[in-house]
C-alpha cells in the first residue's frame, strides 16, 4: 500500500474549523505532538497579519516554550504593534525533497508544515522577557548566553517579546515516493524523491575578532531545530 502522508487523521482542540484541512485531509494531523515536531525542528517563521486595514506577512524567528509560541521584535516596530492582540495566522515550514511522478500533475514535494492561529500578547514583565530572550538564544545557539554581554536596560525597553498561546492550528505532512495513476506505473518514466535538507557551514570568524581568538565549543553544538 502506497501511503504519502500522515499515518492517521489525528484530532485534538487544535482542530477548528478554520484549522481543518479541505484538501487532501489526509496529510493534516491536529495533535499537539506533531504540530510542536515542525516548529521545534524550523526557526524561521512567517507571520500574517494586517496593518492599516491591509495584509502583509513578516519572517522572523519563533521559538516555542511549551504550549505557547514566541517571537520578538523592535519595539518601534509597525509589525510588532499592529500584532498585538490581533488575529495573525503564523507559519512554518520544512521542505524535505521534491518528488517526481510519472506524469506532471502527481509532482509534489515532501514536506513538514505548520500553521498556527490566535491573538499574541505582549510580555509586559521585564525579568520575564529577559528569560524567554535568554530562551531563544539557548535553543539556537547552546551555550552561547553566559559567553556575551549582558543586555542593557535601553536593549531590553527597545525589544518586544510577543506569545501566542497554541490553541487552534494544524500540521501537514507529506514523506515517501510519488503516488501515480494505477496505469501510469507501467509506463518508461523515471519517478523517485530528490531528497533535501539544510546544512550548517563551519564558523567563518569576524574579522574584527581579538587576534588569537579561538572559537568557542559551544559553536560545534549548534544544529538546526
Amino acid at each position: 500500500m502506497r501511503q504519502t502522508s500522515a499515518d492517521s487523521l489525528k484530532t485534538d482542540t487544535l482542530k477548528t474549523d478554520r484549522s481543518r484541512l479541505r484538501r487532501a485531509h489526509e496529510k493534516g494531523s491536529y495533535d499537539r505532538d506533531s504540530l510542536h515536531a515542525v516548529l521545534d525542528a524550523m526557526p524561521l517563521c512567517h507571520i500574517g497579519y494586517q496593518i492599516d486595514g491591509k495584509p502583509s506577512v513578516l519572517p522572523t524567528l519563533q521559538w516555542r516554550e511549551g504550549d505557547h509560541i514566541y517571537w520578538h521584535g523592535s519595539s518601534a516596530s509597525r509589525a510588532i504593534r499592529a500584532m498585538e492582540a490581533a488575529d495573525v495566522c503564523l507559519t512554518v515550514t520544512v521542505l524535505d525533497g521534491y518528488v517526481l511522478a510519472r506524469s506532471a500533475f502527481h509532482h509534489s514535494v515532501n514536506h513538514r508544515s505548520a500553521m498556527v492561529f490566535g491573538r499574541p500578547q505582549k510580555v509586559t514583565d521585564t525579568a520575564a522577557k529577559q528569560a524567554h530572550l535568554k530562551t531563544m538564544v539557548e535553543m539556537i545557539f547552546p551555550g552561547r548566553w553566559e559567553t556575551l554581554r549582558p543586555m542593557t536596560d535601553q536593549e531590553v525597553k527597545a525589544t518586544t517579546v510577543l506569545r501566542m498561546p497554541i490553541t487552534e492550528g494544524a500540521a501537514k505532512l507529506r514523506s515517501g515516493p510519488p503516488v501515480d495513476d494505477d496505469e501510469d506505473y507501467a509506463l518508461a518514466i523515471w519517478a523517485g524523491v530528490v531528497p533535501m535538507s539544510l546544512q550548517l557551514h563551519p564558523p567563518e570568524p569576524d574579522p574584527a575578532n581579538l587576534q588569537g581568538l579561538a572559537m568557542p565549543d559551544h559553536l560545534s553544538r549548534i544544529r538546526i531545530g
